[in-house]
This record gives structure tokens, sequence and C-alpha cells, in this order.
């Protein structure tokens, strides 16, 4: 299914109904930030991990993890008087990459989660949106006791240029996700914004 990652602009005192994709590396946090930002109770559809799954995808660094995304998170959440985005948060397992494709049908953006412990697990994601002309963001999700990156070290470290936005977050804080959302929003929207400007927290 194609994906498409345009919308007509809002009417002056109407809302857009934006879709936005929240993808990621396995256990980087997408259930946790589609959780926090909702304002309606979200859809997951997690599963315990088995031993099955274990296997398929090591859980080192993350081996306090017991469920896993199945097939897709849901939530929505009103960004301000003119924007709603409905969050589809994708599965992180390779073996279930297979929805990402429909799943990205309609989506205007997405946020890719990093895990600065496992950043390499965020790459297919990231190149997957690049190859389908999909705007993005990487949050990086700052897990307690992780190092510490500055933003330009995980752009340097993840190969990416400079109209890409990197931003701090903690996927369990509820103004830090919508944080990263209106920061994608004003990204689609200003895209050029990014380049003449550095990244804040």
């Amino acid at each position: 299914m194609a994906c498409a990652n345009g919308s007509e602009p809002a009417a002056r005192g109407s809302s857009a109904t934006l879709k936005v994709l929240v993808a990621g590396g396995f256990g980087a946090g997408k259930t946790t930030f589609v959780g926090a930002v909702s304002e309606i109770e979200p859809l997951s559809t997690e599963e315990l991990l088995s031993g099955l799954s274990e296997a398929a995808d090591p859980l080192d660094g993350v081996e306090a993890k017991t469920t896993t995304t199945v097939a897709l998170d849901f939530g929505r959440i009103t960004l301000d008087e003119r924007h709603v985005l409905y969050l589809f948060g994708t599965p992180g397992q390779q073996r279930f990459w297979f929805l990402w494709e429909e799943l990205c049908a309609g989506a205007l953006g997405a946020v890719v989660l990093a895990d600065t412990r496992r950043l390499a697990d965020c790459f297919p994601a990231v190149d997957f949106f690049e190859r389908r002309g999909i705007g993005f963001v990487v949050a990086v999700n700052e897990f307690a006791g992780g190092h510490r990156y500055a933003p330009d070290e995980v752009r340097d470290a993840m190969g990416l240029g400079p109209e890409v936005p990197v931003v701090r977050c903690d996927a369990r804080l509820p103004s830090s996700g919508t944080g990263v959302l209106a920061s994608l929003v004003h990204h689609l929207l200003h895209p050029n914004d990014s380049i003449r400007s550095s990244c804040r927290p």
C-alpha cells in the first residue's frame, strides 16, 4: 500500500486530523510514549515475551522487558485547537516489521524513538521513513542510568542530516511526549527551520 505524506491545510477555525507513527527499536519505549500522551485509553496489542521471541530479539540492554507489541499501539492527542494527532505505534520486533507498510498509509510524519544503549536498533525505522519521504524527528528516550548524549552527538552517530530534528525526551512523561509531537508538527510545517537552528531538548 502506498504511503501518503501530505494533507490539506486546515481551514481557519477548523482542526486538522493528522496520522503520526511512533517507531523505533525493540524496547525503545513506543508503547510507553503513546500511552503517556494519549487523551483516550490507548489501544495496545502487547503480549508476553516467549522463548521464541527472546531468541529472535535479544534482550541485551532491556533485560527487564517482559512484553512486546505484536501489531500496533493507538492513541489520540489534541495538540492545540488546530491539530489533532492520531498516533500509531509500530511493533519493534523484526518479525513484525511487515506491518509497517500498512501502518504508514496516510501518515503525515513520524517520531523515531532512540535508545542510546541500543542505538543501531532505530536505524531500520530511519531508513524506512527516509526511503518513503516521510518527515520525522528522532527523540532520544533517556532511560534511568543511561549515558546522556547531546543531540548533535546522536545526530553524528546516526549519520543524520541537519534537516532532521533530534530532541531529548522521557517517554513516561506526558509533557515530554507532547513536546516531541509539537517539534514534529513544527518540523513538518517549517522543515527549513531545522537547518537554520540547533535542536533543543
